[in-house]
């Protein structure tokens, strides 16, 4: 499995281009593999023959592992891509590994593992189920410490979850889950594609760990809808850029983030990490209608027209499907634009394991009462709705208007003689 961004560890084998036995040149594109949210194509190294594949479609593969034997026609360049290439002599028969014996308790009782340390291969199993955090406290670890393994997890699965609704107290009763039989009715049957099904079990899990609360402002954009009407064309020749809102809006939120850190952080069992960097997501749409979060990273460092650079990249690759895997890793803030949609505000969904995301609405024309030393007057002003929901684990309401406010405020306190 070849390494396909800096903090990439496993690929899902997507679908094999080239069968067993078939022969193809250097560059053709042997195997789909997914990333998170991303598709990567892995090409031949060089021209030759497809020995044997060694995972199939839908195979979590760690990097590094072999997923396929080649034959490489002789002379062929050795490349580094991590397949295998076919052996000379009989290869050693391997040992079969030892099952682990499933070590998850089947009794009713359990012990709320307060010190809770979960890798990444538990915390990527507890999304695909949806298992939250909470839930895996309860499940005995038999790892070193208490840990828990993929063993622990794979019982508690086939023991069918006795700790899912179970409260921490038994002699105390506590609200149970019914088991409603709802009538779905009848219709057309549209199965899921593999990116929807990821952002389902990624937006379950979210409202599942962080009790999210939204508070709303709603700004006034008008000096800075002046000044971008008046300067993105002279901005696209001077800098070959499109000067659309989001580089505006990523400029405020980070300057915001910059005087309230502790949004810019995420939970990790009782320790809250404040981010060093500020990395700013941005939910983009995708030709098949799914939403991908590519990321300006480093955006509090960068100027006007690095932001646009940044931002008109990520979105013209998201259109074209050719983000890579660290396109789209590392964010520390999340910021929706619903408004593209003509929504006139949201309620977003935190994007894990963030603390806070922003949703920016459609700018509108509305009448408003201007307060003047003169006297009150009425006013056509460019405004726009701010939603932000926050983690309530990690994020009081204090702060997190604050922040609101704050970025409010740096779109509001726009300089219309700022220069290009």
């Amino acid at each position: 499995m070849p390494k396909m961004g800096e903090s990439i560890t496993e690929g899902t084998i997507i679908n094999w281009l080239v069968q067993e036995g078939d022969s193809f040149e250097e560059g053709d594109i042997l195997v789909e593999v997914a990333t998170d949210k991303v598709d990567n194509e892995v090409p031949a190294p060089s021209a030759g023959t497809m020995i044997s594949h060694k995972v199939s479609a839908k195979d979590v593969v760690p990097v590094g592992e072999v997923i396929a034997i080649l034959e490489l026609e002789e002379g062929a360049a050795k490349k580094n891509m991590n397949f295998e290439e076919k052996q000379t002599t009989a290869p050693q028969k391997k040992q079969a590994p030892k099952k682990e014996k499933p070590s998850a308790s089947k009794s009713k009782n359990f012990k709320v593992n307060e010190n809770l340390f979960i890798s990444p291969l538990v915390d990527t199993m507890a999304r695909k189920n949806h298992i939250s955090y909470e839930e895996l406290a309860r499940i005995s670890g038999t790892g070193k410490d208490g840990r828990l393994r993929k063993s622990d997890v794979t019982a508690y699965l086939e023991e069918g979850r006795p700790f899912q609704f179970a409260q921490a107290v038994p002699e105390v009763s506590g609200f149970q889950v019914p088991d409603l039989q709802f009538d779905k009715g009848k219709g057309k049957i549209v199965e899921m594609d593999r990116m929807r099904e990821m952002i389902s079990d990624h937006m379950v899990y979210s409202k599942h760990t962080s009790p999210h609360v939204t508070a709303y402002v709603e700004a006034d954009l008008t000096d800075m809808v002046t000044w971008r009407n008046k300067n993105k064309g002279p901005f696209q020749e001077k800098y070959g850029e499109k000067l659309t809102f989001t580089p505006l809006f990523i400029e405020a939120v980070a300057s915001a983030i910059k005087d309230f850190p502790m949004i810019n952080s995420s939970l990790d069992g009782k320790n809250i990490i404040v981010k060093e960097e500020i990395n700013i997501g941005m939910a983009t749409a995708l030709p098949s209608g799914n939403l991908i979060v590519p990321v300006v990273k480093n955006a509090d460092s960068k100027n006007l027209q690095e932001l646009a650079a940044d931002t008109n990249v990520l979105v013209a690759k998201a259109r074209d499907n050719k983000l890579k895997g660290d396109d789209t890793k590392g964010s520390t803030f999340t910021i929706s634009n619903v408004g593209t949609f003509g929504s006139l505000m949201g309620t977003p969904i935190i994007n894990q394991p963030e603390a806070a995301i922003l949703a920016t609405g459609i700018i509108k024309k509305r009448a408003e009462v201007i307060e003047k030393p003169e006297g009150d007057t009425i006013e056509i002003r460019n405004m726009m709705y701010l939603s932000l929901s926050f983690d309530h684990r990690i994020v009081d309401g204090y702060l997190a208007g604050s922040f609101l406010r704050r970025i409010a405020d740096n779109m509001e306190d726009f300089d219309v003689n700022r220069t290009i």
